[in-house]
């Protein structure tokens, strides 16, 4: 009868520790699936803020290859005058739509104002202006890398919040709708200088 009463104890031991050990292993996934939306949403504001600092510094650049500009080519008004509006909108609107039509617009204002470096040749030699032109060319790159890592960030985050069991926890979490960053699709439809630019 004690080998019986040993017996049922120990059955009853080995379920407790089995079931003990399932709610362990349950509450540690669930703990790791929280931390792994957190930390989505936070790569997704880290690369947010890395655009919005390269946007900066472009938007900082314009000025000054707009001062250059105007030493050669006083005359082009119009573009001059453009690009110097469409940043100081831009900049005002405190840089933080990461997806619009005004970013577009200004990039292609931006290849036309690099483009009369053609119809200037010393506005093309001049040392500030290839300084600046090459900043430019680096900021675009950085640009480009930091839409990349943030696409790739927000795609993370809303496979996490669309898909079971993670998707329980991100409601819960209540996480921010964060939009794809997609400048420069319009690429095949590039606008010309001459629309651009008309009655501006």
């Amino acid at each position: 009868m004690e080998n019986q009463l040993f017996g049922i104890l120990g059955q009853y031991t080995n379920l407790v520790f089995g079931l003990g050990g399932i709610i362990v292993i349950t509450i540690i996934y669930f703990i790791y699936l929280y931390n792994t939306i957190i930390k989505a949403k936070n790569d997704v504001e880290n690369n947010k803020s890395t655009i919005q600092t390269v946007l900066q510094n472009r938007y900082d650049l314009i000025p000054n290859l707009v001062q250059v500009v105007q030493q050669y080519a006083s005359h082009e008004k119009n573009i001059i005058e453009h690009v110097s509006t469409m940043r100081a909108q831009m900049v005002s609107a405190g840089n933080t739509k990461l997806s619009s039509e005004e970013q577009n617009s200004l990039w292609w204002a931006m290849k036309s104002i690099f483009s009369l470096s053609e119809t200037y040749p010393d506005l093309k030699a001049n040392t500030n202006f290839i300084n600046l032109q090459n900043q430019w060319s680096e900021l675009e790159d950085r640009l480009q890398a930091a839409r990349r890592w943030y696409n790739y960030a927000v795609t993370t985050l809303n496979n996490k919040k669309e898909t079971f069991p993670s998707s329980i926890f991100a409601s819960l979490i209540k996480t921010e709708e964060y939009a794809l960053f997609e400048w420069q699709e319009i690429a095949q439809n590039a606008p010309s200088a001459k629309d651009l630019f008309a009655n501006k």
